[in-house]
């Protein structure tokens, strides 16, 4: 039997792409993607995809090139999921909620050589490019040609004329060939996506996929959500997040409908529920309030979601659901490809009181079908804990979902893998049933609206303050954004004088770190301490400050004023501006 031939007949490398070609073929007539007045079938999408390649082939963008993104969940967007690998290329989908610096630094790391920018995020991306050439300027580890091409992507229903450089993205896909051949995969283990676990720093974590690992991830979900065909998909989750958690991919293996809106308002989402009749969609908890809170509406028949991010509380799951969702509780991270543990639901739960459903529901749950194996164990000895739903551990990780490794960082890579498992940096447990819950995060990763933040990069910022001494940043529960940054401060002695200074200081200290980070990951409230709890080692023990931080509360007037709405800004940006400012290395 080991004689047995490999060739062309019973062997091919899997990638998402097939997904395409087969979703081409088989549903060429059903709508693929609606946006606004803007529809497309399969048929459509494909032959879009073929000639956006066939542009980008054109560009000299080939084998492992990496094709930047900048836009909210539009049909380019989706698209290039399909065409960026059809060329070839390894596409970078931006997180939105950047500033500029941080856009610069993932342009600068990932070496990005095309950057598509929809017209709203147009000041943002100019801002971005004018950092990375005077970066480019002043340091001789960024050459010239590491800027890269610039395409605006402009609104499909209603052009604007916005434009940086150039070239337009329906341009490039009217300019290229509808009979494109695909580039032919030789290696299924070749990268396909690089995402970024925080694009917050001057080294950020690149996360590299593989088309094996997408392939495998996304079959996996869509067969573990039971997503039957045809479903109606809502694209409220970010693709920017870990590639749509792969239902970029997924809608077309199941010949769905792509619904795609700019704002994840409450408007939009009802709106388009009712008109297109949504089956299914994923979203991190703050969406859930946004459904309850902005505008609360029943649902005419029932949308799954699939949920992640921070653990929603057992009784917002109840809530949402007596509207007529269904909630399945997903765990994961970018470096699995998104979600990871999926809550599978058993029949027997149905007989079960609301309130104990709502919180079997908010467990982290089971593997998904890609992971060969997951664990909580003690890192020291890596050995399992018991199932007991007490025994803490870390949660580890193996299967084909698991990343390549983090882009130019071998060290980082190195330390994420031991003994054959992914360290996940999360603290858990394992329930005699086998579901796991997350106690913990080991890394002190905030969790907002979806949003990962670092409350290293945000203590080091309040460091930066003259009047700062010493500085922790935890989680702090939050009723809109699930949780938000709580700073806890030890001013330097002499500066707290009494009540009105302090609430002074911390306007100060909120002031500063809106100039130097991205609103979101910002500290909604600031404590000032004598000196902060410490081990007899002096380092900070930020499970007292965690405890503290769960007593506090922010007012409604305070939440009104200072949480921002998960929508696009309208840009006044225009394709007047000057043309010194129109930025000359678009080179086209």
């Amino acid at each position: 039997m080991d004689k047995l031939p490999k060739c062309a007949a019973n062997y091919v490398p899997l990638t998402p792409i097939t997904f395409l070609q087969r979703a081409a073929a088989v549903y060429a007539n059903r709508t693929s993607v609606i946006s606004g007045r803007t529809s497309f079938t399969w048929k459509e999408t494909f032959e879009r995809c073929c000639r956006l390649a066939s542009s980008l082939r054109s560009l000299n963008v080939g084998k492992n090139d990496v094709v930047s993104v900048l836009a909210p969940n539009i049909p380019a967007l989706y698209e290039m999921h399909f065409a960026v690998p059809m060329a070839g290329a390894v596409i970078n989908t931006i997180n939105t909620r950047l500033d500029a610096k941080n856009v610069s630094n993932l342009l600068k790391h990932s070496e990005a050589k095309v950057f598509f920018v929809d017209y709203q995020y147009v000041p943002l991306a100019h801002e971005a490019l004018r950092l990375l050439m005077a970066d480019s300027n002043e340091s001789s580890l960024v050459a010239e040609s590491s800027v890269p091409w610039v395409i605006v992507i402009d609104d499909i229903d209603a052009p604007t004329g916005i434009r940086l450089g150039e070239l337009e993205y329906e341009q490039l896909v009217h300019d290229g060939n509808p009979a494109y051949v695909p580039y032919q995969l030789e290696d299924e283990w070749d990268p396909i996506a690089l995402n970024y676990t925080s694009g917050t720093t001057s080294a950020p974590k690149g996360v590299v996929y593989s088309h094996r690992g997408a392939y495998l991830s996304t079959l996996s979900l869509i067969l573990q959500w039971e997503m039957g065909s045809e479903p109606v998909y809502l694209w409220s989750l970010p693709m920017f997040h870990c590639n749509g958690w792969t239902f970029t991919w997924g809608i077309a293996a199941r010949g769905g409908t792509n619904v795609c809106i700019r704002n994840t308002c409450a408007a939009e989402m009802y709106q388009a529920i009712d008109q297109h009749k949504v089956t299914h969609m994923c979203c991190a908890p703050i969406v859930f309030n946004i459904l309850l809170e902005e505008e609360r509406r029943q649902i005419a028949s029932p949308v799954e979601i699939l949920t992640g991010g921070a653990p929603p509380p057992a009784t917002l799951v109840e809530k949402i659901e007596q509207l007529g969702f269904h909630v399945t509780h997903a765990y994961g991270l970018t470096e699995a490809t998104g979600p990871a543990l999926v809550c599978e639901w058993q029949a027997k739960w149905n007989q079960l009181r609301s309130d104990e459903q709502a919180k079997l529901k908010a467990r982290q749950g089971v593997s998904v079908l890609t992971l060969a194996d997951v664990d909580v164990k003690d890192l020291e000895t890596m050995v399992s804990v018991p199932r007991d739903g007490e025994s803490i551990g870390e949660i580890v990780l193996r299967g084909s979902s698991i990343m390549k490794g983090y882009f130019k960082d071998e060290e980082a890579t190195s330390k994420a893998f031991k003994n054959g498992w992914f360290l996940t940096g999360d603290v858990g447990v394992i329930h005699p049933d086998g579901y796991l819950e997350i106690k913990d995060r080991s890394k002190d990763v905030i969790i907002s609206g979806g949003e990962n933040i670092s409350s290293v990069e945000v203590e080091s910022v309040l460091y930066k303050h003259p009047m700062v001494l010493e500085a922790a940043v935890v989680a702090m529960p939050h009723q809109r954004w699930g949780e938000t940054p709580c700073a806890f401060i030890a001013l330097r002695k002499g500066s707290l004088r009494d009540i009105k200074a302090q609430e002074v200081r911390e306007g100060d200290l909120i002031a500063h770190c809106r100039k130097n980070l991205p609103h979101f990951m910002v500290p909604r409230k600031v404590v000032f301490v004598e000196e902060l709890p410490k081990t007899p080692t002096g380092k900070i023990q930020k499970f007292q400050l965690r405890a503290h931080a769960k007593t506090l509360q922010i007012s409604e007037t305070a939440v009104n004023k200072r949480s921002p709405q998960i929508t696009s800004h309208r840009s006044n940006y225009t394709h007047h501006q000057p043309q010194e400012q129109v930025l000359a290395m678009s080179r086209l």
